[in-house]
């Protein structure tokens, strides 16, 4: 299976790939679900997710670029200035159910040997 250095799926390298697991490759940046988040209050420019992330340009520019590669964000110009959005609003549901299964099973997730919190990203 083919990606990325930064995780990020393209529709390029996806091949062979199901689309929920490159649904779920993409969300599985720490960095791409906060953008995700933010987005969901409303739309941005890089500049405001950079000062509101505590994150440099370049990453965010990065991270953007890869959730509209796949279908997850867009923007609309205005001027010289470009403003992110969700494209898919339901992908909020989707992180809300998330969220009540990890409650449910608790920290079993976290310290799942093969994808827990310290297993090195070489085994990833």
């Amino acid at each position: 299976m083919a990606m990325m250095d930064d995780g990020c799926v393209t529709a390029a390298v996806a091949g062979g790939m199901s689309p929920a697991v490159a649904l779920f490759r993409s969300l599985a940046d720490e960095t791409r679900l906060r953008i995700v988040r933010r987005l969901a209050a409303g739309e941005a420019r890089v500049v405001d997710l950079t000062g509101e992330l505590g994150l440099a340009q370049s990453t965010v520019s990065k991270h953007l670029a890869c959730l509209r590669d796949c279908g997850l964000v867009d923007y609309r110009a205005e001027g010289r200035q470009s403003f992110y959005a969700l494209t898919r609003p339901e992908l909020m549901d989707l992180l809300q159910a998330t969220e009540g299964v990890l409650a449910a099973t608790g920290s079993a997730v976290a310290l799942c040997p093969t994808y827990g919190t310290d297993t090195p990203a070489v085994t990833r």
